[in-house]
């Protein structure tokens, strides 16, 4: 007998550990359908018969954001055979208030207590036993960290799914409100389940536009819910929501005991510096220039050295030759595996060992706790600008691929903020940007440390400018979004975690690098290698006689006033446009990566000589920021789902990293002592432009929203 069980908790609720623990390799990811919400599901170890579905992160079954109503619907109409709620023993009173909603489905429900060696640690103490009592289902302490308790959980909630029983509701509302859901259940026809008519009846007096829409007869209740408003003086929906918490208090007052409660806990010590209002953007400064200080300038770079020196230097290419040669290989075909193959894809795949140490450095935060912390930060930071702490956490997920940055964004309700949050994410220098910034820094900038982090910075900068340029716009004026989340308590994150997370995001690259970048990389090596001398199609001895270099030459026009007009670097950008590994692919092939010195050391030196410091480093901004790759291209339609909105956030992208490039390198050649030029009056009148609309004051609104941050 196959059972679905799912599973369902807070973000931060240790889900994500949980789930992968249970399944261990057994995932599969796809989406959910009709929706680019992911959907991870996968069978239990030693148990072939179970399919647990990691429902996404929720905070209620209210539908306010899309994962909610994903979330709802799967509960609903799928009908799991058993929930395995997972719930943080930390803050348990932020995370039973969905644990009362899911237990009104008439599903059996099995509730996991995460962090339970936090709790013992902290000197606290939690009665499962009662909690289970007062609730009417199981309950289970666990550490999905430690792996502590976490096959007993799914032991009963398999048990529970072949009884086939749903775990009844054992809360109960006031009198008043009681009598109110009994009269509206009695009106509700046959076609709701039995088992879920409380929480039909529930929603109906809560008003919820989605559940009366699912209904094939809609019942008249409104006399019904009027009459408790008016006799409770409040809302019907608030009227829940506090009686919900009154109900959770008093199971906590049952249930837990705080050893100290006047006592601040490990992580709120913690927070007092990480995130005080003067020392917490300094930390974070700090932290970030460390990651990718070591991740690209220290570490990383000894690794990548040796990949590209020797491996792809020494090894690779002249056993490559020799082997071709030995079999008398076409000359033509010897170039292309050499020079196009070799060259583009190993030129990429380089600076993996980068990759994979910055990957590490962020999911080791990421599982740490400290991230969250970053988005609660960047939350102050960004409502002063009209933006919403929501909008970071697109951000934080964009520092691994754009793709799933911009499908984030669906967490925002606000529809203004979100296009805005979508627009800007990609700013943020993604897994994919990585190889451009190690080539700068390393080929160009001689390892210069300042580099490789002024690139995050600079797109933190560019997302709050662009933040607060639009948001002085007809477009997207209005109040931000308001920001509710759980902080999760500081621990040690496991390594085997940290490394799986760090495997996921460099595996999924070097994929790309086996498929898209090799296609490209022959795309490459096949256009500027071929081109029509003396009128016939021919192999070309100079690649400025390429077709690839008729194209560049199209566009290079438009690169001069940037500092890099040269038809390799217009190409370069073009092919970014596929995947911005292809930047660093395409030099490779143009200037020669895969061609060997005498001393066995690979030549990145003649991409040096077509460029200088500064533009260089113009050639770094411009594709940072402008528009990302297809697949992000393609994510950013998906979730606008507006052609005349996809092409302005393409356009804007492009043209405001054209500007800030311009600025760069016009008035860095101004303060390196060139003069004053045509090109500096304009980037001087950029400049002033921008300042204008930076201080521009903001266009009052009539209504404000009170922004709630729940501490764990």
């Amino acid at each position: 007998m196959h059972v679905k069980i799912a599973l369902a908790g807070n973000p931060n609720s240790g889900k994500t550990t949980l789930f992968n623990s249970l399944t261990g390799s057994n995932q599969y990811v796809g989406n959910w359908p009709g929706v680019t919400v992911e959907k991870k599901e996968g069978r239990l170890k030693n148990k072939k018969e179970a399919m647990l579905i990691d429902l996404p992160g929720i905070y209620s079954l209210s539908p306010y954001t899309l994962e909610e109503v994903v979330a709802r619907n799967y509960l609903l109409t799928e009908r799991p055979d058993a929930i395995i709620n997972i719930v943080d023993g930390t803050n348990l009173e932020r995370n039973l208030y969905l644990t009362t909603q899911l237990l009104e489905l008439g599903i059996p429900v099995v509730i996991a207590v995460n962090m339970m060696d936090v709790v013992n640690k902290r000197g606290d103490q939690i009665d499962l036993a009662r909690l289970g009592k007062e609730l009417g289902c199981e309950v289970v302490g666990i550490s999905a960290l430690r792996g502590k308790g976490i096959i007993e959980v799914a032991q009963r909630a398999v048990t529970l799914a072949q009884t086939g029983k749903g775990t009844p509701c054992a809360h109960r509302f006031d009198a008043k409100v009681e009598a109110a859901l009994a009269a509206i259940g009695a009106k509700l026809k046959p076609e709701i389940p039995q088992e879920q008519k409380r929480f039909y009846t529930i929603k109906l007096f809560e008003r919820d536009e989605k559940i009366v829409g699912q209904l094939k007869t809609i019942p008249n209740v409104e006399p019904i819910i009027a009459e408790v408003e008016t006799e409770l003086d409040d809302d019907s929906e608030s009227i829940i929501t506090s009686a919900r918490y009154t109900y959770i208090a008093s199971l906590i007052k049952d249930s837990q005991r705080k050893k100290n409660k006047e006592k601040l806990t490990t992580s709120d010590q913690i927070d007092q510096i990480v995130t005080n209002r003067w020392l917490a953007l300094p930390i974070f400064a700090v932290v970030m220039f460390l990651v990718y200080y070591v991740s690209v300038t220290t570490v990383g770079t000894f690794l990548t050295d040796w990949t590209n020196e020797v491996l792809f230097g020494e090894i690779i290419p002249p056993a490559v030759e020799n082997f071709l040669v030995s079999i008398n290989c076409a000359p033509w075909l010897q170039g292309l595996i050499l020079d196009g193959i070799i060259g583009g894809v190993g030129a990429v795949l380089g600076f993996v060992p980068q990759m994979f140490v910055l990957f590490f450095f962020l999911a080791f935060l990421e599982d740490s706790g400290y991230m969250a912390r970053i988005a609660f930060i960047m939350d102050r930071i960004f409502r002063k600008f009209g933006l919403s702490g929501k909008s970071f956490i697109p951000i934080l997920i964009g520092t691994g691929c754009g793709v799933p940055g911009i499908m984030a964004s669906r967490t925002i309700e606000n529809e203004r903020d979100r296009r805005m949050t979508i627009i800007t994410t990609t700013f943020i220098p993604c897994g994919a940007k990585l190889p451009i910034i190690a080539l700068i820094a390393g080929a160009l900038f001689g390892g210069t440390w300042w580099v490789a982090p002024s690139a995050y910075f600079l797109g933190i900068a560019a997302i709050i400018v662009s933040g607060i340029i639009l948001k002085k716009t007809k477009m997207f004026a209005g109040n931000p979004a308001p920001f509710v989340m759980e902080l999760p308590a500081y621990h040690w994150p496991a390594l085997t975690n940290v490394f799986r997370s760090m495997w996921e995001r460099g595996s999924s690259f070097i994929k790309k690098a086996g498929t898209i970048i090799l296609l490209s990389s022959i795309f490459v090596w096949f256009t500027s290698n071929f081109g029509v001398v003396e009128g016939k199609f021919s192999l070309v001895e100079d690649l400025s006689d390429g077709f690839l270099a008729v194209l560049g030459n199209v566009f290079a026009w438009l690169f001069k006033p940037l500092g890099w007009g040269t038809w390799q670097a217009a190409v370069a950008t073009l092919t970014g446009l596929v995947a911005k590994e292809n930047v660093v692919g395409t030099f490779g092939i143009l200037y020669g990566f895969a061609e060997v010195a005498e001393d066995g050391v690979e030549i990145w030196g003649t991409l040096a000589n077509s460029f200088t410091p500064l533009s260089a480093y113009s050639f770094l901004v411009f594709n940072l920021l402008c528009a990302p790759c297809f697949a992000a291209i393609g994510a950013i339609k998906r979730e606008i789902n507006n052609a005349k909105w996809t092409w302005f956030a393409l356009l804007y992208q492009t043209g405001f990293a054209y500007a800030v490039s311009f600025g760069v390198y016009q008035l860095g050649n101004l303060f390196a002592g060139h003069g004053f030029s045509t090109g500096t009056a304009i980037a001087t009148l950029l400049v002033v432009l921008l300042l204008y609309l930076l201080f521009k004051p903001y266009k009052k609104s009539t209504h404000s929203k009170t922004v709630t941050t729940f501490v764990g």
